[in-house]
Formats: structure tokens, sequence, C-alpha cells
């Protein structure tokens, strides 16, 4: 029954051109997008790309970082992972860690924005066609696509973070957050933000030539997990974030992103034996999740 009053919605006369199947709606708005900047594909990548990046990782980290500043709305508390962990946090551990975002960001983003463009696949990626928007490829299959990509990249790097050696000049400063916040998601050596943070993410997007339209979906969607992840609160109807959390307080399990690997290589073995693994599901009701605080085993 719900499913009738779902496609009733949908095809209500007045989101007609919204939802349909010419996609006029999002072609306008595309449209409206290259018109922004004036039809220059290389302005378009590199400034558009770093401008949605930039703009949405604040506003959405910036409402968890009111919280992790005042503990505020209290009832949110219910829903920390570590609840033993110091918090609210102190505006010193946040200064610090913006001054290192803004620094990736600002240094490191825009710069590899350009290279990318620069590259004969990125040239392709990012120019032509330079108006039409390929409908096609925002379905999921695309985005499948791009998170193998990332998927064969990112674990791999993060294991070589780990060795003694890197761990303890580059890695280390990314740990320094036992119990993270959502902010501390690119809270990490410039080196680090490029291995891990800018490449395995740009790989499917190069090697299928992608839209830059699907390459922007691609990186929002990214950055919401990724700030979920970091945001120490399991919440209802958000993905769990059990399982990076736990790598930030055992920092030798769960090395990738998706579980995948560490499960062929045996480095989730110790989260699969702990409550947070067994928490490690989407929260459909308002009830938190209980278990063992900071420190479990």
């Amino acid at each position: 029954m719900p499913l009738y009053f779902l496609e009733a919605y949908l095809y209500r006369r007045h989101l007609q051109r919204f939802w349909g199947a010419s996609g006029d709606f999002w072609q306008s708005r595309w449209e409206a997008v290259d018109a922004l900047f004036g039809g220059d594909a290389s302005c378009r990548w590199v400034w558009g790309t770093f401008g949605l990046t930039f703009a949405l990782y604040w506003l959405v980290g910036g409402v968890y970082t009111a919280v992790d500043l005042t503990g505020r709305p209290a009832f949110l508390l219910r829903y920390k992972m570590q609840p033993g962990a110091p918090y609210p946090v102190s505006g010193a551990q946040v200064w610090r860690v913006v001054r290192q975002v803004l620094f990736n960001q600002l240094v490191i983003d825009l710069p590899f924005a350009l290279a990318t463009h620069a590259l004969p696949s990125g040239a392709a990626t990012t120019a032509a066609p330079p108006t039409l928007l390929p409908l096609g490829a925002l379905r999921a299959g695309r985005l499948r696509a791009h998170r193998g990509g990332r998927l064969v990249l990112r674990p791999p790097v993060g294991v070589l973070l780990h060795h003694p050696r890197l761990h303890r000049h580059v890695h280390k400063r990314h740990h320094e957050w036992t119990s993270p916040i959502a902010i501390a998601a690119v809270y990490c050596h410039p080196a680090e933000h490029v291995l891990c943070n800018l490449m395995p993410p740009m790989l499917g997007v190069l090697l299928l030539g992608s839209h830059p339209g699907t390459a922007w979906l691609w990186f929002s969607v990214l950055l919401l997990f990724s700030l979920n992840a970091h945001s120490g609160f399991h919440l209802p109807f958000f993905p769990s974030p059990e399982f990076h959390d736990y790598h930030h307080l055992h920092f030798n399990q769960n090395f990738g992103a998706l579980g995948v690997l560490d499960r062929l290589h045996g480095t989730d073995r110790q989260f699969r034996q702990t409550d947070a693994y067994r928490r490690n599901l989407l929260l459909l009701s308002l009830d938190p999740l209980i278990g063992p605080s900071s420190g479990e085993q």
C-alpha cells in the first residue's frame, strides 16, 4: 500500500517536471551552473568542485561542531558512541582541526583539482559535452563503479600509512582523535590527504571519464558519509559509523571503508568480537543502541 501513495506522490502534476523522464529540471539546473562559470570547463571543474565540497563540508560539519562545542541539544548525547570520552570538546581542539582542514582544502584541494583537469583523461572528463547532463550516469550503477575504484586504492593506502615509519610521521596526526568529531574527517597530514582523501575517490572519475555532475554527486555522497563516520554519533536513520569509530579507538583494526578487504585479510577479527560490531547496523528507531563505552575490548 505505501508504494501506491509513493507513486501518486511522484506523479502529481506539479512534480512531473521535476521527476519527468526528460530530465528537464536537472538539465536546466546544470545549464545554470554552466552559465555561472561562463561555459569555461576548466573554471567550472576547479572552482565548482572546490566550492561544492568546501561548502558542503563546513555547512554539515558546522552543525556537528556546534554540538561538539556545547554538548547540546542534550538528547543527542544518548547516541554518543564513546560516552566515556571527554565531551564537549574545547575550542582550542576545534581550532587546531579547523586550521589543518582549511590548509588541506585551500592549499591541496585547489591545485589537485587543477592537476586532474590538466590530465588527458581529466580534460575529457570535465570538458565534454559541456552543456549536456547525462542523467543515466547519475544512477546508482555509476556510483557503484566509482566506489569500486575507491575500494581498489583506499585500503592498501590505509595499511601503508599504518606502517610504523609512516604512521609516526604522517598518519599519527589523524589518530590524535581516538574519539573523533565530524570535521576531523580530513584532519590529517597533507600527504595523507592526497593519498587517502583525494586520489581514491578521483580514480573512478578519471578512468570512467565521468561527467562533472556525476563526479560532484559522488564527492558529495563521500563527504556526507565521511562526516558521519567521524561524528562520534550513531544517529537514527544514518549509516552506522561504528566500523570507523572503532578504527580510531583501536588503530590496528578496520583499515578500509566498506570492510570487504578487512574481512578478507582478517583485520576486523578483533572488531567482530565486540559489542561495537553488534551495533554496526542502521538504527531504525529513536532508541539508542546501548553497549560498553570507550575502552571497549
